[in-house]
């Protein structure tokens, strides 16, 4: 078990936890507890703003907050060229994971995109609306949101999302959102002219070709690979699948009524699925935690959310992807799996989730970065040095973990020692970048020990804290009795998906592996 757990949890018989409702509720708020306790809550008295406390970095929300204060860093770092050693394959060679799946990275991804939003024109600022809100198929905006709507109310289409049917390469059709671009991918349709454009990253931009596969989602990263794409297709249609019930039982309510409540129940659907697919993914539980709401309701660290400079860094989990993506149709290689949503449309979704679940995920961690993605890992140092982050042991501390006093202590890999030991000296100069990855994963997690402290902490903290998600709001009230009890009934990306394709197979929806066990 990793240093992040109680001792007494490890004693813990997991299968007993499982099957008793109450001990598991009782497990899972002591655990949820005692991670975010890992740091002091919110607000944090820094921000990107200044170096100093002030009431604007208490209070522009436009800036990234970060959890530590700046400091004035060394003369002598290594250069990001070297320090890019740390990251690159010394043989060329993916060491690939042996827990997760596929599915693992592109519900992080998607996951992420959708509330760490760095504005490119100054990393010290975020385009972040700060919450766990499904901007990526709403919307940031209330505007972006009006222009994603259907907008009818005609009877049969309150509530719904824009959608389209598609005809696959198999003659079936399935839901998907509009296609962002006309006239054969050259420009974008008026009608989403007022939506964020898909980012295109530092590359050249993808042929007229692929981007009249592009779909009109309401975030610019939504369809930065097939895999994002597939997340939010299954997300539209789940919504348009709750409108039409909503609907149904409800021949009164008009269609602002019906979208409202529908996306009401949507998004604390899709936070139950963070809990209970990606965290208990990554934990090292020997017991499944369970999403409750009520665990926030009298914390003291349910505050309002504010997304930090650190956090947007430790996301960077360039490594994961493997290199090439296994499709029915055959393998494409990582750099065109971008911008590109054919395999989506030409396989359907189910297909993909069913694909995503099949290939196991790359490893995260030190000498595991493919060639390509290696400008990332650089950008990514310099700009912790923008940021004049603290040093890698300083967070370990400040994360109530114990500082590495031996390059040992960060990792038992000889050759990533030997790196770390010519790069830095001493393990207290360490940069906070490079640091997280150099460590070692935890036993039975996915994830490095400051990295899954950081997630865990930001993760309940800011997931939990979702104004529909607290204690006068949960209810019937809100959500109906029925979208209460969908809320309910929706355990895992299978039951949402087995909802919304034409065809049910038993193929393994999964973030991890089958054949992984425990340790």
């Amino acid at each position: 078990m990793s240093e992040w757990l109680p001792k007494k949890l490890t004693a813990v018989a997991g299968a007993a936890v499982n099957d008793i409702p109450w001990l598991a509720h009782e497990a899972s708020s002591f655990v949820i507890n005692h991670a975010v306790g890992a740091t002091r809550t919110r607000p944090h008295p820094w921000s990107m703003v200044s170096e100093y406390t002030s009431w604007q970095s208490l209070t522009d929300r436009s800036y990234l907050a970060r959890h530590r204060p700046a400091v004035p860093l060394p003369d002598d770092l290594p250069d990001p060229d070297r320090v890019k050693m740390l990251f690159a394959r010394p043989d060329g060679r993916q060491r690939l994971s042996t827990k997760s799946t596929c599915l693992f990275p592109s519900f992080a991804q998607y996951l992420t995109d959708g509330f760490i939003r760095t504005d490119p024109s100054d990393p010290r600022k975020t385009t972040s609306n700060h919450e766990i809100d499904l901007c990526p198929l709403y919307g940031r905006t209330l505007a972006q949101t009006a222009i994603l709507r259907l907008g009818s109310n005609e009877a049969g289409e309150r509530g719904r999302l824009r959608s389209q049917k598609v005809r696959l390469a198999d003659g079936t059709k399935e839901e998907y959102a509009p296609f962002l671009y006309i006239d054969r991918g050259e420009r974008i349709d008026p009608v989403f002219a007022g939506l964020d454009p898909p980012l295109f990253g530092q590359g050249p931009a993808p042929s007229p070709a692929r981007r009249a596969t592009l779909f009109a989602f309401g975030g610019d990263r939504a369809n930065s690979t097939p895999f994002a794409a597939m997340m939010n297709t299954l997300l539209l249609r789940e919504h348009n699948r709750l409108a039409g019930e909503l609907e149904r039982r409800n021949p009164g309510w008009d269609d602002e009524r019906v979208f409202q409540t529908a996306r009401n129940i949507l998004i604390p659907m899709y936070i139950k699925l963070v809990v209970v697919e990606y965290i208990n993914h990554i934990t090292p539980l020997p017991f499944r935690l369970v999403a409750d709401p009520s665990v926030a309701w009298k914390a003291d660290w349910n505050r309002p959310n504010w997304i930090t400079g650190e956090f947007s860094l430790l996301y960077r989990w360039h490594s994961l992807m493997p290199d090439e993506i296994v499709l029915p149709g055959g393998a494409i290689p990582l750099g065109s799996f971008g911008l590109d949503n054919t395999p989506l449309l030409d396989h359907g979704l189910l297909a993909l989730f069913a694909a995503a679940s099949a290939q196991p995920a790359a490893a995260l961690g030190a000498f595991n970065t493919a060639a390509s993605l290696l400008p990332l890992e650089i950008a990514a140092v310099k700009q912790a040095r923008f940021y004049r982050l603290d040093t890698y042991n300083n967070y370990r501390r400040h994360f109530h973990l114990p500082p590495a006093r031996y390059f040992s202590d960060i990792t038992k890999d000889p050759a990533t020692e030997l790196l770390l030991k010519d790069l830095y000296g001493t393990p207290d100069r360490v940069e906070f970048y490079p640091g997280l990855f150099a460590e070692d994963r935890v036993v039975n997690s996915p994830l490095p020990n400051l990295i899954l402290t950081m997630v865990a902490v930001d993760a309940f903290s800011q997931a939990l804290t979702n104004p529909l998600l607290s204690e006068h709001v949960y209810n019937a009230a809100t959500f109906t009795s029925w979208g209460l009890s969908e809320i309910e009934a929706t355990n895992s990306l299978r039951t949402m998906l087995d909802r919304n394709v034409a065809t049910r197979t038993d193929v393994p929806i999964t973030m991890t592996q089958p054949s992984w066990q425990a340790d």
